[in-house]
């Protein structure tokens, strides 16, 4: 990775390691960013901007400090300039300093290696992930059921592929579930893989709460 690493902040966008990330560029300073990347390691580095970003966009407006390195891993160059790639994510990071002698933001950055697990952890894991495919269950077999018909009886295979690591299972989950940006951030910081995943079943666990609160409430009046 160069010393200073290449910033994409985005509003709404937290990506996680190994998980990823398709966009379409067309800002000109993202353009030159991603034409910079390709010409050296094809790294950058996303980061979610804080609340008020509006304000500020065309300049510099407040980021969170931890983000996620990433890869360009597909290009695909448009003939006006734009582009759309791929990014994979690598690993997460801490900004120290930003450089703003181009027209994108740059970072010295330290790596934020997630720590590592033992055999408890491995444990509680299996644990984490046995209740997310309890909570998940409902919502994916609702979308299931939107194309099967008698023809297409539901399958019995499990509803979280057995092939996919924990590591893999919960950084996708908390990638592409419809949860809020600063919730996914809030994930990301989680400085191993046993804290997201619990985080992110206290999580679900409280907005499957709320979401049945109301209904209840309106019930017993």
């Amino acid at each position: 990775m160069s010393d200073l690493l290449p910033l994409f902040p985005l509003p709404n966008v937290v990506l996680f390691p190994n998980v990823f990330l398709p966009l379409h560029i067309f800002e000109p300073r993202y353009r030159a960013m991603v034409a910079d990347a390709l010409e050296s390691d094809r790294m950058i580095g996303m980061v979610l901007l804080k609340a008020g970003w509006e304000h500020e966009y065309d300049r510099q407006p407040p980021v969170y400090p931890i983000g996620c390195s990433s890869v360009i891993t597909h290009v695909e160059r448009l003939d006006d300039g734009r582009f759309n790639i791929v990014l994979r994510g690598v690993e997460r990071f801490r900004i120290l300093t930003e450089d703003h002698e181009r027209s994108y933001r740059r970072a010295m950055i330290e790596s934020l290696a997630d720590r590592a697990l033992g055999g408890d952890d491995r444990a509680a894991l299996r644990r984490q992930r046995s209740r997310l495919e309890v909570l998940l269950a409902p919502a994916i077999d609702r979308e299931l059921g939107h194309a099967r018909s008698d023809e297409n009886p539901p399958s019995s295979d499990p509803m979280i592929p057995s092939g996919m690591s924990d590591e893999e299972l919960v950084n996708a989950l908390a990638q592409y579930l419809d949860l809020e940006p600063i919730e996914k951030q809030a994930l990301l910081e989680r400085n191993c893989l046993r804290s997201r995943a619990e985080s992110l079943v206290e999580l679900l666990e409280m907005k499957l709460m709320l979401a049945r609160t109301p209904r209840a409430s309106h019930v017993a009046h």
